[in-house]
């Protein structure tokens, strides 16, 4: 039986590309540059490809999916989310798309906590203290944060995430509140306070961690209004999408003391950086870590593979498709 061809866009795990060479003629971005649009469709067509293996940022806008070759039968993003992906575009070539579901949650969760504190004890400040050489010994007012236990954490968006997130923050003595489209049942709930409305949501908490899917319903979420009705001194976190705050009234309420921190992990157009942040007091960034760990990238790049292989190897539906 001939090999189907696989065309991997960026460089993937090594255990994900040694299995996907045992089952695929792949054709690889040994560079690991993101490929354009146009390559994409210019690789996939010179080389016959059925199945096209993508990660979050690709181009594979309507413009590219259109002009994809009639061989390419699936689309696996090596993500969870598919704002790279025009799924309407797809669905009108009879093209699958797949994602990562499930193997990433506590890993982006740990990343989110990790800001938490951060932003809470201004960590990032003090390693930048030290980088430049410029602490001059231990002093009683220094560099003072806030704890976190007893703070009120609101979670925005109680998924898999947002869930992992809640059973860390407990831990920490955090008290957990949410709001979400629909209130969860009690057994996924443990407690954490509900807020249908997002008024009470906001007059209640003292850190704010987002994980919201992007998107244009959900584009600039959390505005200068927003930010006005959260409690003065609060943290903000987001580790879900960079499209879902506005970075300039984020850099004002950091500037005017009104939010007392925040940690940021997605970018809105990343990776190029809002200008204003750079010089934002009090900000913690991360390079778009969310799951970047080798157990999770390797579970990520093996639940592709589970697609594909799904679809090209054995005819049937995959286990994880997209709308």
């Amino acid at each position: 039986m001939t090999k189907p061809v696989l065309l991997l866009t960026r460089r993937f795990p090594d255990a994900v590309e040694a299995r996907a060479r045992e089952s695929y003629v792949t054709i690889p971005n040994p560079s690991d540059v993101p490929m354009t649009g146009v390559q994409i469709v210019r690789a996939a067509a010179q080389a016959g490809v059925q199945g096209l293996f993508c990660a979050a940022g690709d181009p594979l806008n309507a413009e590219t999916i259109a002009a994809l070759p009639e061989s390419v039968r699936i689309i696996a993003t090596f993500s969870v989310g598919t704002d790279h992906i025009d799924l309407a575009a797809a669905a009108a070539r009879g093209i699958l798309v797949t994602n990562t579901p499930d193997v990433l949650s506590v890993a982006t969760a740990e990343i989110a906590m990790l800001l938490i504190l951060a932003a809470a004890r201004r960590g990032g400040e003090a390693e930048r203290m030290l980088r430049a050489r410029q602490w001059v010994g231990w002093a009683p007012t220094q560099l003072m944060g806030v704890t976190l236990e007893g703070k009120r954490l609101g979670i925005l968006g109680m998924g898999r995430i947002g869930q992992a997130l809640a059973r860390m923050a407990r831990g920490f003595g955090m008290k957990v509140h949410y709001h979400n489209r629909n209130r969860l049942p009690p057994e996924e709930e443990r407690g954490a306070y509900y807020h249908a409305q997002e008024d009470s949501f906001f007059s209640r908490i003292d850190v704010l961690s987002m994980h919201i899917p992007g998107g244009a319903a959900t584009r600039h979420w959390l505005n200068a209004e927003r930010i006005a009705r959260l409690r003065p001194g609060s943290i903000v976190v987001n580790t879900g999408r960079g499209s879902t705050v506005d970075d300039a009234a984020l850099c004002a309420a950091l500037h005017t003391g009104h939010l007392r921190a925040a940690g940021l992990d997605v970018f809105d157009g990343e990776p190029r950086i809002f200008e204003g942040y750079h010089s934002a007091p009090n900000l913690v960034m991360l390079p778009h870590l969310g799951s970047a760990t080798v157990e999770t990238r390797d579970a990520m790049g093996l639940r592709c593979l589970d697609n594909l292989d799904a679809v090209l190897l054995r005819g049937e539906a995959p286990p994880h498709p997209v709308g």
